[in-house]
């Protein structure tokens, strides 16, 4: 079609035609069987891009004029598609552009759905997005045992354009549909496994990796040959239409804190809409939705967003060499309460090296043991984990009260009170039972790691390790390097992290390091603004357009009043005034009231009464607006100072932490582009972040 361009750096999937005998397999006649491969290793997923269809086309073509009594897809090894080439996105300067390209693959699609021979996808391998779809333009599906799939256009600002958001609901009905299409994405984008996928009624049937091959064939043999049959649904007058919408915009008010994100909103509305739409008008109004969408910016920003923590998963930026790094055959965790209990849990399960417990009496111990072992005992039960590998791991924990019980551990984390003078007193205690190659890392949030390693005869084996609770899904890992952190002990920081599976920054010693610096700058700008006069309500609500899954006084309820304020405090008395002490946050703690809000009879939440009586009567109020700008400029300017500190080394690298550590919202792609976009930065610092098209449209 002449309004597409094709990108010059596509990597083409070739969609190769050969003719299997079915005579073995109980039928008569061939089948052309389509393997799908762009001659890449599977690391690099087969994609649609221009000539990857246009190839795919002219393999139907072939099927189509052959003798073959029948048509399959298949992918090359692990493979099957993972959709659509995203990465030609940065090209599409016009919305003719992205419809011409949408209606490519839609027309090449359902050439599968309208043979006038039985068409078969076999699905082998991972499945994403316009993977399955083509999946679903056949009139059958099997999968391996071991693929996974899943719809994820709505978490990257898209909606299944290639067909999914029409057929889906018509195939396995409303209900399902919207798990698949909304919940699933939105969650941030839970993969389906092949058993699940078969119960949902998205495939038809599941087979093993080792004959998934010739399993599929015959299973198409047996449907080309009538000896099986498989019934499908008219799901047209499902009397759950109207409760599948309701449970997805309730699913997206939830993840984006009632905010209007239209790419979750325009599928539901597509979902719907395939009630009483033909496939042909389905198919059109998926063009014209997905080309709109295609020209915002919210999904550059997405795009943006995935691709920086895909990148980061990887690299992580300055990290030295990989060799330096020492091998870590027993760790220690230094307290036993809830969060040393899951880093000793999460360390156990990924390294499966032994773990030893410390803490201030042996009930505290006892206590924390038994939390790890049952946490174990819960995967079996939940089979994430057989029993044997259970028994191992629930071995590998042990508890003591007596420091010496780290003798001979590589790797020490403490998570004990936040008191500096504690944690300098049980450095110096732990150096003269361990190595001098032992590491000793501490989960601090706010503290100095430096002074925490003051009078250390070895400073240079402590290092910053924080991460954010709940310990075993939050993404992130902040590593701090002190002055007279090693290369040896950050290589070794770095490649347990690896191992714990956590994307990671290095960033320098600073209070409050990236993401507790610039949430706890954010959340102040908000409770000044409530303690100069601003009613609670409207303070709170201002950020809600941007789509945070929660609000700041929600958010301040998760993490209490007594965590924020002792950060509020350690970031005043390092980097000054502009981190207020917020009187109302101080009665808080004072008076025990932990929240700002608390359900009332019915279940609904309400201002809290008791916060409410604590509040700074303030007599300057701040409309949403005022109270949204200076947060964000907050934002902006904290963001400027960290990089002129050289607390990180690039922007982006701020944009992880707080897509990772602060629940950024994707859509909005990262903090800095952001606030690049609505102007802010150069309001406020005079200059941008990132360079103009950086999860921008095209200039």
């Amino acid at each position: 079609m002449s309004e597409i361009t094709t990108p010059p750096d596509e990597v083409v999937t070739n969609a190769l035609m050969r003719q299997v005998d079915l005579s073995a397999f109980g039928a008569s006649g061939s089948l052309a069987l389509i393997t799908l491969d762009n001659g890449h290793d599977h690391t690099r997923p087969n994609t649609f891009g221009i000539q990857s269809l246009n190839s795919l086309n002219d393999a139907i073509t072939a099927a189509e004029s052959s003798d073959a009594v029948a048509i399959a897809i298949i992918g090359k090894p692990f493979i099957f598609a993972a959709g659509a080439d995203l990465s030609g996105i940065s090209y599409v300067a016009k919305r003719e552009q992205s419809l011409a390209f949408g209606k490519l693959g839609h027309d090449i699609f359902k050439r599968l759905g309208r043979s006038k021979k039985v068409t078969f996808a076999f699905i082998n391998g991972l499945a994403l997005g316009g993977g399955l779809e083509v999946g679903l333009h056949c009139n059958y599906r099997t999968m391996a045992s071991t693929a996974l799939t899943a719809l994820p256009e709505c978490f990257l600002g898209l909606v299944p354009g290639w067909g999914g958001a029409t057929i889906l609901p018509k195939l396995i009905g409303p209900e399902r549909a919207v798990q698949v299409i909304i919940l699933n994405a939105l969650n941030n984008n839970t993969m389906m496994k092949a058993k699940e996928a078969q119960g949902l009624g998205v495939v038809d049937a599941v087979f093993e990796p080792a004959d998934f091959l010739e399993k599929s064939i015959a299973f198409a043999a047996r449907i080309i040959s009538g000896s099986e049959k498989i019934e499908r649904k008219d799901y047209s007058t499902d009397p759950n239409w109207d409760k599948a919408l309701e449970t997805g915009k309730a699913a997206i008010a939830k993840k984006y804190g009632g905010a209007d994100i239209e790419a979750p909103r325009r599928a539901l509305e597509l979902i719907s809409a395939a009630r009483s739409n033909t496939l042909d008008q389905g198919f059109d109004a998926e063009d014209e939705i997905l080309a709109n969408l295609v020209m915002g910016n919210p999904l550059r920003a997405s795009l943006y967003a995935f691709n920086l923590i895909q990148k980061k998963r990887k690299k992580v930026e300055g990290a030295p060499k990989a060799a330096l790094a020492r091998k870590v055959t027993k760790a220690g965790v230094v307290g036993a309460g809830l969060m040393a209990s899951q880093l000793a849990l999460l360390i156990i399960r990924n390294l499966k090296v032994p773990v030893v417990m410390t803490d201030l009496d042996q009930e505290r111990v006892d206590k924390g043991v038994a939390w790890v072992r049952n946490e174990i005992t819960k995967l079996v039960e939940k089979k994430r984990l057989n029993p044997e590998a259970a028994t191992r791991l629930s071995s590998l924990i042990s508890g003591s009260v007596s420091q010496s019980a780290f003798a001979g551990c590589d790797f020490i984390i403490e998570a004990v009170f936040e008191e500096l003078s504690i944690k300098q007193k049980l450095f110096k205690d732990l150096e003269a039972i361990i190595s001098p190659e032992c590491v000793l890392a501490t989960n601090t949030s706010s503290l100095s790691v430096e002074k925490m390693g003051e009078g250390l005869k070895n400073p240079e084996r402590v290092v910053g390790f924080h991460f954010f609770n709940p310990v075993a899904i939050m993404p992130l890992l902040e590593v701090a390097r002190t002055s007279k952190t090693d290369d040896a002990t950050t290589a070794t920081a770095i490649s347990v992290g690896k191992e714990l599976k956590k994307i990671m920054i290095i960033c320098k010693d600073a209070p409050g390091f990236v993401v507790n610096r610039l949430l706890t700058r954010f959340m102040g700008e908000v409770t000044d603004a409530v303690d100069e006069g601003t009613p609670t309500d409207v303070a709170d609500n201002a950020l809600r357009p941007l789509g945070f899954p929660m609000s700041p006084f929600e958010l301040f309820g998760l993490v209490g009043p007594g965590v924020a304020l002792h950060v509020s405090k350690t970031l005043n008395a390092n980097l000054g005034p502009r981190y207020r002490i917020s009187p109302t946050v101080s009665r808080m703690v004072e008076t025990g009231v932990k929240t700002f809000y608390i359900k009332d009879e019915k279940g609904a939440f309400i201002v809290n009464p008791e916060a409410l009586a604590l509040i700074e009567k303030g007599d300057k109020p701040s409309t949403a607006e005022q109270v949204r700008t200076r947060a964000l400029s907050a934002l902006a300017q904290e963001a400027r100072m960290m990089l002129d500190e050289g607390v990180v080394a690039t922007a982006s690298e701020i944009d992880l932490c707080m897509l990772l550590g602060a629940g950024w919202p994707m859509h909005l792609g990262g903090i800095l582009p952001y606030l690049d976009r609505e102007g802010i930065s150069e309001a406020v610092c005079g200059q941008r972040f990132h360079p103009p098209q950086v999860a921008s449209l095209p200039a």
